[in-house]
Formats: structure tokens, C-alpha cells, sequence
């Protein structure tokens, strides 16, 4: 405990003094504003990197010190409460709440496992398949992570999976949320639509699948390949299918709220998938797809307490990470850090200007942690400085979005796998984190460069 309370210590005191000398430092190019933005920016990240307090706490003071020094005026700093991402991460919550406690979403876990798990093998992919299926029914990584960890827990306890294992697994339940999150626009409410936002383009729940399914698939599956290459089982494991099929069967036959649950969720699935038809923002129907399932007669399955499940630090966090580039690009951080930071002039080739842009996006997260605020950061500057070569603001800021969401090294760098660390949770630390992050630097590279680029340019974005 004292080393970790010196840790933190060190963090504050590390994050106070970058603010106070960027603070005092005439930097050229950069005005007032601009240089306090940049200033509180990095205490902030450093706040976070060091876990100096939860990160929603180390937000909510970014987002109050913004104002109170005028770097930016509330209706900016708190602009994304005006759009449609905040209120779909309330709703996705909501909707993961529903699919939980109805018990539902156990019921299909249950049923995968019973069909398909048949050893540790089975059990990694049976994992990779149920956050694909559940992506579509929780628009929200976290909570669908947690609630296959629920049933996967019932698997290492029936299959008496000895501790390293179980590790193992807890891991790969919250790793396999990063790469599945990206396949559908609503397998991340929190991260897919701002990259969106930020190319200031308009696309759909059938867009993002065409344009990302398929390179976030094959991320997929390569993770998936390493995390069994790398995490290999100590022993032979049995699963106790009598255990889990118990389990169904005190589930008993669908309840009335599981029915109504499933219904809601279809209307809701069906309205993402032709948000181009009816013109409605995915973001507005997740929300009112919720606030219905509360009704009495049509819904009764959301209740009081289940506003609870909507976690305040969460939406305190993603707050200020969007605040983070839209008030570094109100008063010009962004535009200081892609003359300071990225290249004078990019390449004509575009194999090099997507290196490139891999190469410093990657940097950048692995120096500022927190994926919102790196694109917050990054999308702005390299749609900036790649237009002069004719590079979409889409291809461009799905090439940043790609390289800062599907890696990590330690747990901060990603919440999904943030969430997960501990013994309460996922019980693995930053050693699996590590132990999978580095060799996937070169899958980023690969996705990008082999994957993206050759399906964009057949679907004509390049």
C-alpha cells in the first residue's frame, strides 16, 4: 500500500510541475490559451498514467480548471453533452442493465458454452464469438466484457481451471473486447461514433460495417491467434457441461421480461442497422430504445436502481477526454502539436503517409495514454496535414482511430482492459497486458497497411 500511495504522490507532484512550467514557458506559436490547454492537458494525462485518482475524478478537475481559467468557455468545455455520444453511452448502459439482470444475456452464454466449449481452445474463441454476438445487443464494451466474465466464471469454477489459467482467460475476455468492439459502430457507443465526429462526415450503422468490419474482423482473429500462441494452458482442462447445464436449468423456460428484452432489442438492432433510411441518429434511438424498456406494460424491465448501472465517473471521463481536443483545437493546441510534433510535409505515397501516421499516433498514445484523448489530439492534426495529399478526413481519421484503438501496452492505455485489471474482475495484471501488447505493434501495422488501405481503395474512399 505505501508503495502505491508513493506512486501517486509522485504522479501529482509530476503532473503539477509539467502544468506549472508549460504554464510559465513562452512557447512560439502558442497563446495564452493555448499554452494553459496544453498545460493542464498533460497534468492531467499524467495524472492518469500514475492512476494519481480515478480517472473520472482527474477529468472533472481538467473540465473545472478549463473554466475557471477561461482557457475556454463551459458551453465548449462541456460541448458533448450537446450531441448524441453521451446520451448513447447512458442508453447502452441502460440497455446492458436490461440484458443483465433479466438474466437473458447469462441464458445465451450458457448456450454457447454448452454448444461449443470443449477445452481451453474452445474457450478462447468461444469468448472472441460471444462478445461479437453480444456487441450487437450491448452497445457498450464494459459491461458486456462484465457479463461474460460472469459466465465464464461459472466455467473455470465447474471446470476447477487452476489459477495461471484462469488468469488466462479473465485476460482474454476483456482483450477480446478491443478488437470485436471495432466491427460494428455500436460495439463501442463510447469510441466509434467520435471518430466519425471528427472526420465531420456523416456514417451510418451499415457504413461503419462496410468500411470496418472487415479490418477489425481480421484484428480480431489475429488476436485471438496470439493470445492462444502466447497465453498457453498449464494443463489439460475439462469442462463440467453438467455444471453449466444446471445452471440453464434453474434458468428455467424464457421469462416475460426476457421476451420483452429480446423484442426491444431487435426493434433496436433494426433501427441501427437503417439509421440511413430513417434518418434517426443511432445515439437518440439507443436512448429512447432504453427510456421504453422502463414503461409499464411494454417494458417494466428497467427500473429505479437501475440508473445505478450508469457509472457518473465513466461520462465524467469521457467528458473531458472529448474536451481535451475540442478546446485544444479552439485555441489552437492542436494546430501548435501538428507543427511541433508531426512532419512539415507528408509523402505523396500513400503506404507512406499511412505508416507514418500509424508510427506517431501510436507514439502519441503510448506518451498521453487514453484513447479519446490521443484522437482528441491526433484526428484534428492529421486530417490538417494529410489533406494537402488529397487523403479523405474519413480515411484519415479511421487510420488514427485504428492504430490508438486496437493497441495498448499497459492497462490505462485502454479502458476496456482497464476496467478489467484486478482480482476482482479480470484477476490479471500489467504483465498479460505487456506480454500481448508488444507483438501486436506489428498487427497494427498490418491491419492498416494490408487490410485497410487495399479494401478502402476498392471501396473507392482512396
Amino acid at each position: 500500500m505505501g508503495n502505491f500511495l508513493n506512486k501517486k504522490v509522485i504522479g501529482l507532484c509530476i503532473g503539477i510541475l509539467i502544468a506549472a512550467i508549460i504554464w510559465n514557458l513562452p512557447l512560439e506559436g502558442l497563446g495564452t490559451e493555448g499554452r494553459r490547454c496544453l498545460a493542464l492537458t498533460l497534468m492531467t494525462v499524467t495524472f492518469w498514467a500514475f492512476q494519481v485518482a480515478q480517472s473520472g475524478y482527474a477529468a472533472g478537475l481538467y473540465l473545472m480548471l478549463l473554466i475557471v481559467f477561461d482557457v475556454a468557455p463551459p458551453d465548449l468545455v462541456l460541448s458533448s453533452w450537446t450531441g448524441t455520444t453521451m446520451y448513447m453511452i447512458i442508453g447502452a448502459y441502460l440497455i446492458a442493465s436490461a440484458v443483465k439482470t433479466s438474466g437473458l444475456g447469462e441464458r445465451i452464454g450458457y448456450r454457447m458454452v454448452l454448444k461449443f466449449v470443449k477445452g481451453y481452445r474452445s474457450i478462447v474463441i468461444s469468448i472472441f464469438v460471444m462478445t461479437a454476438v453480444l456487441s450487437l445487443l450491448i452497445p457498450h464494451p464494459w459491461p458486456r466484457a462484465f457479463l461474460i466474465m460472469s459466465v465464464i466464471s461459472v466455467v473455470i469454477k465447474s471446470a476447477g481451471i487452476c489459477r495461471e489459467d484462469a488468469v488466462k482467460i479473465g485476460f482474454t475476455v476483456f482483450a477480446s473486447s478491443v478488437p470485436v468492439s471495432l466491427i460494428f459502430l455500436t460495439g463501442d457507443s463510447s469510441l466509434n461514433p467520435i471518430a466519425v465526429q471528427y472526420s465531420g462526415l456523416e456514417l451510418g450503422w451499415g457504413g461503419w460495417f462496410v468500411v470496418m468490419g472487415l479490418p477489425a474482423v481480421v484484428a480480431s482473429v489475429i488476436t485471438c491467434a496470439l493470445i492462444l500462441l502466447l497465453f498457453r494452458p498449464e494443463g489439460e482442462i475439462r469442462i463440467d457441461k453438467d455444471a453449466i447445464r444446471k445452471k440453464q436449468d434453474e434458468a428455467g423456460p424464457l421469462k416475460p421480461k426476457e421476451i420483452r428484452v429480446m423484442i426491444w432489442l431487435a426493434i433496436a438492432i433494426l433501427l441501427w442497422v437503417t439509421d440511413v433510411v430513417h434518418g434517426f441518429h443511432i445515439g437518440w434511438i439507443t436512448l429512447i430504445i432504453a427510456m421504453l424498456m422502463s414503461f409499464p406494460g411494454i417494458g417494466e424491465v428497467l427500473v429505479d436502481r437501475s440508473w445505478s448501472e450508469v457509472p457518473i465517473q465513466a461520462l465524467v471521463f469521457v467528458t473531458g477526454a472529448i474536451a481535451i481536443g475540442r478546446v485544444g483545437e479552439a485555441t489552437g493546441m492542436n494546430a501548435w502539436i501538428a507543427q511541433t510534433v508531426m512532419p512539415g510535409n507528408m509523402p505523396q505515397n500513400i503506404i507512406l503517409v499511412a505508416t507514418l501516421t500509424t508510427a506517431i499516433s501510436i507514439a502519441l498514445h503510448m506518451l498521453l495514454g487514453g484513447v479519446i484523448a490521443v484522437m482528441g489530439v491526433a484526428i484534428p492534426a492529421f486530417i490538417s496535414i494529410t489533406a494537402p495529399v488529397g487523403l479523405s478526413p474519413l480515411v484519415a481519421s479511421l487510420i488514427v482511430f485504428t492504430a490508438v484503438s486496437s493497441h495498448y501496452l499497459l492497462p490505462f492505455h485502454h479502458l476496456n482492459v482497464l476496467v478489467g485489471q484486478g482480482e476482482e474482475n479480470g484477476m490479471y495484471t500489467q504483465r498479460e497486458t505487456l506480454r500481448l501488447g508488444i507483438p501486436f505493434i506489428p498487427v497494427v501495422f498490418f491491419v492498416i497497411l494490408c487490410v485497410e488501405l487495399p479494401w478502402w481503395r476498392f471501396l473507392g474512399l482512396l
